[in-house]
């Protein structure tokens, strides 16, 4: 049984979150996003990226999301400082004061994380901060944008503007909801190391994320 909690008109357009059974889903413009039933290749995209950098990294994880990644960036040890980059008001206010509260266990409240509320895309490109690690979870991947303008990170030149701002050694982690051989060729032509990682899921095609280090 589902229920609208909430119907709001974001940045994207169109945003409803919803209560089915027990968990939660955000709906963009009529597009599933995201919900709370599972979250493991998030927890990975994090954990991973965090795993192959020095302790106390700095990391930035592009996208709020229902906060899986930032409650496994959180839980790890080798992370000292957390950007938070999301563009829709809504989904901060759902996630620190609203029912995703809970499913992260008030992880917005620490004092390691930093919320931005701002288009990723356009934060990257005039922001001159640097990171040991970007984790992106942005729409569903570089072959299912729910929003035209994201489509730029995943191009050569949005690949070029993510590498700019890595530290040296840093990680590049990207989440998607389905493989995409054109961007592994990308990210291929571009980093000196790409690993392709397939995380099966009850229903479907596996998620996958990709890790790639300059």
């Amino acid at each position: 049984m589902s229920e609208v909690l909430e119907r709001v008109r974001g940045v994207c357009g169109e945003l409803v979150l919803r209560r089915v059974d027990a968990d939660f889903e955000v709906i963009a413009n009529g597009v599933f996003l995201m919900d709370t039933r599972n979250g493991e290749s998030e927890r990975l995209l994090v954990s991973v990226a965090a795993d192959s950098v020095p302790g106390r990294a700095r990391v930035l994880i592009g996208g709020l999301g229902v906060g899986f990644s930032l409650r496994a960036a959180l839980d790890h040890d080798g992370i000292g400082e957390i950007f938070v980059i999301e563009r829709e008001p809504a989904v901060v206010e759902w996630n620190r004061t609203g029912p995703l509260r809970d499913v992260h266990g008030d992880a917005l409240s620490d004092e390691r994380v930093t919320v931005v509320e701002a288009d990723l895309v356009s934060w990257l490109d005039s922001t001159d901060e640097r990171f040991d690690a970007l984790c992106l979870d942005i729409d569903n991947g570089p072959q299912w944008t729910v929003t035209d303008g994201n489509a730029a990170l995943y191009s050569a030149a949005g690949l070029d503007m993510l590498s700019a701002r890595l530290r040296p050694g840093g990680v590049l982690a990207v989440w998607s909801a389905e493989a995409s051989a054109a961007f592994t060729r990308r990210l291929r032509g571009r980093f000196s190391e790409v690993q392709v990682l397939e995380i099966p899921v009850p229903r479907g095609e596996p998620d996958v994320v990709w890790l790639a280090r300059r």
